[in-house]
């Protein structure tokens, strides 16, 4: 693989500190939510996760839909992200991945199922994570 692209962050104490970018332009203060017995004063990863992945997904349609000619400028995106213990005593993630898209619902659709084999985060958590897929309120 060429890599196009890289970055880091720095987190200082875990769920109860800062993380920053290497380049500064992300730098904000993390807290557990009060569900998890925390504060909720500040964001948290499962909420940096599902903006990440949100955004990518998002772009991953763009990017299938301008390769099919398929004209739609924009493609909302909610990815909702959950943890939890898993069987091994640790934790783990559930994702949830619902669009809406302005098409025929079979046209949407492809779009979709095509986004989650281009889409890097998809390509990433593809094994580890189920990620559950909705078009336009249905399930697929």
């Amino acid at each position: 693989m060429t890599t196009l692209y890289t970055t880091s962050a720095t987190a200082l104490a875990g769920r109860n500190g800062q993380v920053t970018t290497d380049d500064k332009k992300l730098d904000v203060g993390l807290s557990y939510p009060k569900e998890m017995g925390g504060t909720g004063e500040h964001t948290n990863p499962e909420q940096l996760f599902a903006a990440g992945y949100a955004a990518c997904f998002s772009n991953a349609i763009l990017h299938v839909a301008r390769e099919m000619k398929v004209a739609i400028k924009a493609a909302p995106t909610t990815a909702t992200v959950g943890i939890g213990p898993n069987d091994n005593k640790g934790f783990a993630l559930t994702v949830a991945l619902a669009v809406e898209l302005d098409l025929p619902q079979d046209d949407a659709v492809k779009l979709v199922q095509t986004a989650h084999q281009v889409c890097p985060y998809s390509n990433a958590v593809r094994g580890n994570i189920n990620v559950k897929l909705t078009v336009n309120n249905v399930a697929i």
